[in-house]
């Protein structure tokens, strides 16, 4: 703080923000920096497949099948029977909890089977599948999707 006269006198203080400034511009930096390594997760191919992406709005729980068939909760590798003890837990706090399964393109249908079974054994209805769009209709699905704003017709 910087002490100063006022008028008649008095001491007026004031703050220095400059410290300030750079302590937060050097933490957006850190969060800049490492945000995109926090997000990588587990590498599987997903099947290309036309969908309409989900609304999200609380924490994931994503179920990976890598091509060589092991299975990650979120980015913890489990077994089978650990998934079912670990998803049972989640569904006894919170029993409308939905998972997804992102599969490797490479998986048998049976492994995801399985894994599938032993989602539902642990209480969780709720399972969705996570794809990708296929190569090429990602931008034509957006910019084509039925409405022709802009257009000047025929």
């Amino acid at each position: 703080m910087a002490f100063e006269s006022g008028p008649h006198g008095s001491l007026v203080s004031q703050i220095n923000v400059t410290p300030l400034v750079d302590v937060m511009l050097v933490l957006l930096i850190i969060f800049m920096v490492t945000a995109p390594i926090i997000q990588q997760g587990v590498e599987v191919n997903l099947p290309a497949v036309k969908a309409a992406p989900l609304p999200g709005k609380e924490e994931q729980f994503i179920v990976s099948i890598t091509h060589t068939g092991e299975v990650y909760l979120n980015d913890t590798r489990m077994s089978e029977p650990e998934l079912t003890e670990k998803l049972t837990a989640i569904a006894a706090e919170r029993p409308d909890r939905q998972v997804f399964i992102r599969a490797d393109d490479a998986v048998p249908y049976g492994q995801v089977i399985r894994t599938m079974a032993a989602i539902k054994a642990a209480g969780i209805e709720n399972v969705g599948m996570v794809t990708e769009m296929p190569a090429g209709e990602s931008d034509t699905a957006r910019a084509g999707n039925g409405s022709k704003r802009g257009s000047s017709g025929p």
